[in-house]
């Protein structure tokens, strides 16, 4: 149903990579801050035009909504929406850590119907679509099937890794793995190549969108702490409840620590 979409998706991501991969060894990224800790860079706003004029070429009625174009309430009377971060993980893609993607997702009545997630440097293509499954590289995944947090992984923040949030933790799980770019981490897990993600921290919905989609499509779950899922192309777009992703047994075990 959404296959020409998929495939512009990936299309897009992999164009977009390239981008990304052209300033990744560049000394000169041309790094402004659009607020404290909260770096910008020259490869951000190049990645985000050509998805931008590429997706709107191919879906010109669609609204959109990128965390490096400024947004309009147009998309908000769309039906299929395109919500996109051109590069999730600025901080690693300036510090040459290579935690960083590309993640573009397609809404309909806000609901995740197309989600990629694209790290050019490790060349791993997330992607999923509506009840069509998940994939990376071409492979089918599916969800983590552990069930005590015992025996688990968890993917999180570097910052919060760094700021010692996690620390009371330690003992709880069988990994804490601290890494780059909230839409990476998602697709690691619906890939199952952790158990589970979380987040502390507020993000937005081009953070978590993509991903939320593989998750899903994997047979996991994306979820505040409280057990809602997150509906997408709202006029504030930024989800401030701690986020879970992971199968439903592991789901229950860790918000009830966490909450």
């Amino acid at each position: 149903m959404f296959n020409e979409e998929l495939i512009a998706g990936k299309v897009a991501a992999r164009n977009a990579g390239k981008i990304l991969m052209k300033y990744f060894s560049d000394s000169n990224k041309q790094v402004k801050f659009k607020s404290l800790d909260n770096p910008v860079t020259i490869a951000d706003y190049e990645a985000d035009q050509y998805i931008a004029d590429f997706i709107g070429g191919e879906f010109p009625d669609d609204g959109w909504l990128s965390e490096e174009t400024v947004d309009t309430e147009e998309r908000l009377n769309k039906s299929r929406v395109w919500i996109v971060d051109p590069l999730d993980g600025t901080k690693e893609f300036i510090e040459g850590v290579p935690h960083f993607s590309v993640s573009i997702a397609l809404v309909e009545d806000g609901y995740p119907v197309i989600g990629i997630v694209y790290n050019p440097h490790t060349q791993e293509m997330f992607y999923a679509e509506k009840d069509k499954g998940a994939f990376l590289n071409g492979t089918k995944v599916s969800i983590s099937k552990k069930e005590q947090l015992k025996d688990a992984s968890i993917a999180v923040s570097r910052s919060e890794y760094r700021k010692k949030l996690w620390a009371e933790y330690s003992e709880t799980f069988n990994k804490i793995e601290p890494i780059g770019s909230v839409a990476y981490k998602l697709g690691l897990v619906g890939a199952n190549k952790y158990d589970i993600f979380s987040t502390l921290a507020p993000k937005n919905e081009w953070d978590i969108c993509a991903g939320d989609c593989i998750v899903r499509e994997s047979g996991g779950f994306v979820k505040t702490i409280n057990g809602k899922n997150i509906i997408y192309n709202q006029k504030k777009t930024l989800v401030t409840d701690p986020i879970i992703a992971t199968n439903s047994i592991l789901f229950n075990s860790i918000s009830d620590l966490l909450y």
